[in-house]
């Protein structure tokens, strides 16, 4: 199956979207306080271009689900949503370009986005110095609601720690405790080697080799053809996007998909779906999925509504990314909407601890001790040609791990955060 990768002109003009507001292919805005209130402006921070065009596109995708549907309830505070979106070119300097000139030329009232974690720390300690809330919606590494976390940042996706410790117990249940991973060399890469170099610690294991491997890397025969002779219990390959494609093609090329087990910390659909089936192997995580009554639960409206209204618009299902981005932004927007305030302050401490239902199952908040969200992760195995009738249905899941067993607990995420909220 061809990638779904797209180059940022075609992506713009496919989806409505460019540096200015989105407002294109939107359903009327339905007014409730009047209809001379200003839009509400919102920045949008994404990879478009680069190896991680794919799922940034989908955060897109599905953080304008929220737009549209804020927007025909009345919009927040009664004012209609918009959405600039930036390209950040992959390139953490680039991000916070990007980030001041939303702020400061375009008057956004908060950020959200990201994919590359280094792009996500540069962009929240852009907003943290200019005052204004930020949610990420895809950068992982620990280091966004640990060490480096600030008052206004938000972390929607799971931290590299919790991703980790969901799917190494698993892995080495699985396919013992020698392990060699190849790493994509960059913060989000490092968080993950550090936290399965905790599991295989706790469990007596081994990481035999841990490869680092540059962003972007087409060419992965260096590392592949080592691997064998090392002999592992496991290959853990966490690079991701389209290296991720590259490295699975080139590791069936080279035959050791038929040899040792290949697991890895979560797989992104789009990649998945752009690879051919002979090499769809092995374990991993999911951080969302778009079918099984264990991760949507039964009878939950928004999540069928969700899908059902995604893939009637793309012609293929959501994926974790849409839902990254469809969360972030939403609760967003409620906090905004529930502050009756554009003051970042009140947004945030309005956003903190929030319960609320999403697109899975239970309850689940953006914890107040580092802001970052609290739900569960998935564990299953990739299925190289789908289901019957759903070419797309390429993951079977087994294990479902809940936030309180695998993230840091909040006595241990306070020793490592420090909001420092203005005083």
């Amino acid at each position: 199956m061809a990638s779904h990768s797209i180059s940022r002109k075609s992506f713009v003009k496919g989806v409505g979207l460019g540096a200015a507001a989105l407002s294109g292919g939107f359903p009327a805005f339905i007014p409730k306080m009047g209809e001379a209130a200003e839009a509400l402006k919102i920045g949008q921070i994404e990879e478009l271009t680069g190896v991680y065009s794919a799922v940034a596109q989908d955060e897109v995708r599905g953080a304008a689900f929220a737009v549209e549907w804020w927007n025909q309830k009345g919009g927040v505070m009664g004012r209609k949503v918009e959405v600039a979106v930036e390209d950040n070119q992959n390139n953490p300097g680039v991000s916070v370009e990007k980030a001041r000139k939303l702020i400061n030329e375009d008057k956004v009232a908060a950020l959200m986005g990201t994919v590359n974690s280094a792009a996500t720390l540069s962009t929240s300690n852009a907003a943290n110095a200019l005052g204004k809330v930020f949610v990420d919606d895809g950068g992982h590494a620990d280091q966004i609601s640990g060490a480096d976390c600030h008052w206004n940042t938000f972390q929607t996706c799971h931290t590299t720690w919790a991703i980790t410790h969901a799917t190494g117990f698993s892995i080495a249940k699985l396919f013992g405790k020698k392990w060699y991973m190849i790493t994509p060399d960059y913060a989000f890469g490092h968080a993950l080697a550090t936290g399965y170099m905790d599991v295989i610690k706790k469990l007596g294991g081994e990481i035999i080799e841990n490869d680092l491997t540059p962003l972007g890397t087409t060419d992965f025969s260096p590392y592949l053809t080592k691997v064998e002779a090392k002999k592992p219990s496991c290959l853990l390959i966490l690079v991701q996007g389209e290296d991720w494609v590259n490295c699975l093609k080139q590791a069936g090329s080279f035959g050791l998909l038929k040899k040792i087990p290949v697991a890895g910390p979560y797989a992104e659909l789009e990649s998945v779906w752009a690879v051919p089936p002979e090499v769809r192997v092995g374990y991993c995580g999911t951080e969302w999925y778009y079918k099984g009554e264990n991760v949507l639960g039964k009878n939950n409206a928004l999540a069928t509504r969700f899908i059902s209204e995604y893939h009637k618009k793309y012609n293929i299902p959501p994926t974790p990314r849409s839902c990254f981005g469809y969360t972030a932004m939403d609760r967003l927007l409620w906090a905004i909407n529930e502050a009756k305030s554009t003051d970042s302050v009140k947004i945030a401490k309005t956003l903190a601890g929030a319960p609320f239902h999403g697109l899975w199952d239970g309850t689940s908040a953006y914890r107040t001790v580092d802001h970052s969200l609290q739900w569960p992760m998935w564990f299953g195995k990739l299925r190289p040609n789908g289901t019957p009738g759903d070419k797309y249905d390429v993951f079977d899941i087994i294990d479902r791990q809940e936030a309180a067993g695998t993230a840091l607990t909040d006595a241990e995420a306070a020793k490592i955060c420090s909001l420092k909220w203005p005083s």
